[in-house]
Protein backbone atom coordinates (compact mmCIF):
# COMPACT_ATOMS: atom_id res chain seq x y z
CA UNK A 1 0.00 0.00 0.00
CA UNK A 2 1.28 3.43 -0.92
CA UNK A 3 1.54 6.04 1.80
CA UNK A 4 2.43 9.71 1.81
CA UNK A 5 3.45 12.24 4.42
CA UNK A 6 1.90 15.71 4.36
CA UNK A 7 3.88 18.28 6.36
CA UNK A 8 2.48 21.75 7.08
CA UNK A 9 4.08 23.99 9.66
CA UNK A 10 4.77 21.76 12.67
CA UNK A 11 2.11 19.18 11.72
CA UNK A 12 2.74 15.91 9.88
CA UNK A 13 -0.12 13.70 8.66
CA UNK A 14 0.39 10.27 7.11
CA UNK A 15 -2.13 9.05 4.55
CA UNK A 16 -2.77 5.85 2.58
CA UNK A 17 -3.61 6.27 -1.09
CA UNK A 18 -6.75 4.76 -2.56
CA UNK A 19 -6.92 3.17 -6.00
CA UNK A 20 -8.25 6.14 -7.98
CA UNK A 21 -7.13 8.05 -11.08
CA UNK A 22 -6.58 11.16 -8.94
CA UNK A 23 -4.36 9.22 -6.51
CA UNK A 24 -2.27 8.04 -9.48
CA UNK A 25 -1.81 11.62 -10.71
CA UNK A 26 -0.82 12.91 -7.29
CA UNK A 27 1.58 10.00 -6.68
CA UNK A 28 3.27 10.71 -10.03
CA UNK A 29 3.65 14.41 -9.10
CA UNK A 30 5.52 13.80 -5.82
CA UNK A 31 7.21 15.59 -4.19
CA UNK A 32 4.78 18.49 -3.97
CA UNK A 33 5.73 21.85 -2.45
CA UNK A 34 3.04 24.46 -1.80
CA UNK A 35 1.71 27.13 0.53
CA UNK A 36 -0.96 26.36 3.12
CA UNK A 37 -4.40 27.96 2.85
CA UNK A 38 -7.30 27.74 5.29
CA UNK A 39 -11.05 27.99 4.62
CA UNK A 40 -12.92 27.60 7.87
CA UNK A 41 -11.81 24.20 9.17
CA UNK A 42 -10.48 23.08 5.80
CA UNK A 43 -6.77 22.99 5.07
CA UNK A 44 -5.88 23.11 1.39
CA UNK A 45 -3.03 23.80 -1.00
CA UNK A 46 -2.44 23.90 -4.72
CA UNK A 47 -1.09 20.80 -6.43
CA UNK A 48 0.63 20.51 -9.83
CA UNK A 49 -2.13 18.15 -10.93
CA UNK A 50 -5.43 18.47 -12.74
CA UNK A 51 -8.30 16.02 -12.67
CA UNK A 52 -11.95 16.01 -13.59
CA UNK A 53 -14.55 15.00 -11.04
CA UNK A 54 -14.62 11.23 -10.68
CA UNK A 55 -18.01 9.44 -10.53
CA UNK A 56 -17.82 9.25 -6.71
CA UNK A 57 -16.91 12.94 -6.25
CA UNK A 58 -18.86 14.66 -3.48
CA UNK A 59 -19.14 17.88 -1.52
CA UNK A 60 -19.65 16.37 1.93
CA UNK A 61 -16.59 14.59 3.33
CA UNK A 62 -15.63 12.97 6.60
CA UNK A 63 -12.68 13.97 8.77
CA UNK A 64 -9.72 11.91 7.63
CA UNK A 65 -10.66 11.78 3.96
CA UNK A 66 -8.08 13.48 1.76
CA UNK A 67 -9.75 15.20 -1.18
CA UNK A 68 -8.72 16.77 -4.46
CA UNK A 69 -10.71 19.84 -5.45
CA UNK A 70 -10.87 19.83 -9.28
CA UNK A 71 -12.23 23.38 -9.51
CA UNK A 72 -9.12 24.72 -7.77
CA UNK A 73 -6.47 22.08 -8.59
CA UNK A 74 -5.92 21.74 -4.87
CA UNK A 75 -5.58 19.05 -2.23
CA UNK A 76 -8.08 19.67 0.57
CA UNK A 77 -8.47 18.17 4.03
CA UNK A 78 -11.59 19.05 5.98
CA UNK A 79 -11.44 18.64 9.74
CA UNK A 80 -14.52 20.61 10.75
CA UNK A 81 -17.10 23.03 9.40
CA UNK A 82 -16.32 25.22 6.40
CA UNK A 83 -18.11 28.49 5.59
CA UNK A 84 -20.69 26.54 3.52
CA UNK A 85 -21.22 23.64 5.95
CA UNK A 86 -24.58 22.91 7.47
CA UNK A 87 -24.90 21.67 11.03
CA UNK A 88 -22.71 18.66 11.74
CA UNK A 89 -21.07 18.31 8.31
CA UNK A 90 -17.81 19.07 6.53
CA UNK A 91 -18.83 20.55 3.18
CA UNK A 92 -16.35 21.45 0.45
CA UNK A 93 -16.93 24.37 -1.95
CA UNK A 94 -17.81 21.96 -4.80
CA UNK A 95 -17.50 18.21 -5.49
CA UNK A 96 -14.11 16.69 -4.67
CA UNK A 97 -12.39 13.40 -5.46
CA UNK A 98 -11.48 11.35 -2.38
CA UNK A 99 -8.04 9.90 -3.13
CA UNK A 100 -6.48 9.02 0.26
CA UNK A 101 -7.32 8.32 3.90
CA UNK A 102 -5.42 9.93 6.78
CA UNK A 103 -3.70 7.64 9.25
CA UNK A 104 -3.31 10.44 11.79
CA UNK A 105 -5.69 12.89 13.46
CA UNK A 106 -6.44 15.61 10.89
CA UNK A 107 -7.82 17.94 13.58
CA UNK A 108 -4.16 18.77 14.33
CA UNK A 109 -4.26 20.83 11.11
CA UNK A 110 -6.11 23.57 13.02
CA UNK A 111 -2.68 24.76 14.24
CA UNK A 112 -1.49 25.40 10.65
CA UNK A 113 -1.53 29.01 9.46
CA UNK A 114 -2.12 30.27 5.93
CA UNK A 115 1.18 30.88 4.18
CA UNK A 116 3.12 28.11 5.94
CA UNK A 117 5.13 25.75 3.76
CA UNK A 118 3.55 22.44 2.79
CA UNK A 119 5.37 19.39 1.45
CA UNK A 120 3.96 16.06 0.33
CA UNK A 121 6.38 13.15 -0.05
CA UNK A 122 6.30 9.38 0.01
CA UNK A 123 6.06 8.15 3.60
CA UNK A 124 9.08 5.89 3.12
CA UNK A 125 11.20 9.00 2.59
CA UNK A 126 12.02 8.43 -1.06
CA UNK A 127 11.05 11.69 -2.72
CA UNK A 128 12.22 10.52 -6.13
CA UNK A 129 12.30 7.16 -7.85
CA UNK A 130 9.36 5.78 -5.85
CA UNK A 131 11.37 2.80 -4.65
CA UNK A 132 12.55 1.64 -8.06
CA UNK A 133 16.18 0.91 -8.66
CA UNK A 134 17.81 3.08 -11.25
CA UNK A 135 19.97 1.44 -13.83
CA UNK A 136 23.55 2.64 -13.86
CA UNK A 137 24.07 2.21 -17.55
Amino acid sequence: MREILIRAGKVAIRARLLETPTAERIWAALPIHAEAQMWGHEFYFRAPVSSDCEPEAREIVHAGEIAFWPDGNAIAIGFGPTPVSRKGEIRMASPCNIWALALDDVSRLKSVHAGEDVTVVEANGKANGRGRKRSSG
